[in-house]
């Protein structure tokens, strides 16, 4: 008996710590999203309960579900693309010399390792629309791009937010699935080429599998990450875009509590984005859940 029971007294000290930081905060996000908390509140008046009327009103609005659209799109493409690109790299590592995989791995180390604040105010310079690098380039070779806004166009200003997301994620990518490639014995590889088995072949019928539950949790925390994506856009928004037109869900959230002081919507709209979240992560939990009931 104590025997089995030694694993889980060990892991009932982190569970705790886990439960007591997670638990607080969204106990009041959702008891605050079933009140009125305005201003007022935050002066200690005494909030009304409208237990589920911000949720109806919230969800009412076609702004919260053209919000939700927009985020999902950005979502799914910028994880998409991310992974595509940090598989590339992976597989580029493991095909170059020593050298060059550490020169690549540590320039991708510090791309990952630069400060969001400081990595954006990088980014706002390049695509700065009076005195940026890219309209430089683009006009020094003859384009029509002087003076031209990335920001103020909504699809190019996720563009833009696309292309910086994706450069600050990819390294995360690379290194977890270069991690899994090493796990690959060149045996196996070194056979299928002998058969005849293209480099396509053994990326799709030999590595891929081998691989694939790195692949599924990294594309899973990549969907959480770029779903609740706040600095990158906020910081974008501040640079002369419309707000309405690019809010994603995070800066949504942001609008409704500390720009209109409804920190009960604001509340309802993260206990949503909470449960779409359990929601992506759910067929990936399943699956976890069927593979170890059938081991």
């Amino acid at each position: 008996m104590r025997r089995r029971l030694t694993p889980y007294l060990l892991l009932l000290p982190a569970t705790l710590i886990v439960l007591l930081a997670m638990a607080y905060p969204v106990v009041w996000q959702l008891v605050t999203s079933m009140q009125h908390f305005g201003l007022a509140q935050q002066f200690g008046a005494a909030p009304e309960w409208v237990w589920f009327g911000n949720y109806v009103a919230l969800f009412s609005d076609p702004t919260t579900w053209l919000v939700v659209a927009r985020s999902l799109a950005f979502c799914l493409i910028t994880a998409a693309v991310t992974m595509v690109v940090g598989i590339g790299f992976a597989l580029l590592m493991r095909a170059v010399s020593a050298w060059a995989r550490i020169a690549l791995q540590i320039a991708m180390l510090l791309a990952w390792a630069t400060p969001v604040v400081a990595a954006m105010t990088i980014w706002n310079w390049i695509f700065d629309w009076r005195r940026g690098l890219i309209n430089w380039v683009l006009t020094s070779i003859g384009l029509p791009f002087d003076s031209h806004n990335w920001l103020q166009d909504p699809l190019s200003f996720f563009g833009v937010a696309m292309i910086i997301v994706v450069w600050m994620s990819v390294p995360f990518v690379a290194f977890s699935i270069y991690a899994g490639l090493t796990q690959v014995p060149d045996e196996v590889l070194e056979a299928a080429q002998m058969d005849g088995a293209s480099p396509w072949q053994r990326l799709r019928h030999i590595i891929v599998p081998l691989i694939t539950p790195v692949l599924g949790i990294v594309l899973l925390l990549q969907l959480i990450w770029d779903l609740r994506v706040f600095t990158q856009i906020k910081m974008l928004q501040d640079r002369g875009s419309i707000a309405s037109q690019t809010d994603v869900l995070g800066t949504y959230i942001y609008q409704i509590g500390v720009g209109s002081s409804d920190f009960a919507m604001a509340s309802a709209m993260s206990i949503f984005v909470l449960l779409l979240t359990i929601a992506l992560s759910w067929f990936y939990v399943r699956s976890l859940l069927k593979e170890d009931r059938e081991s």
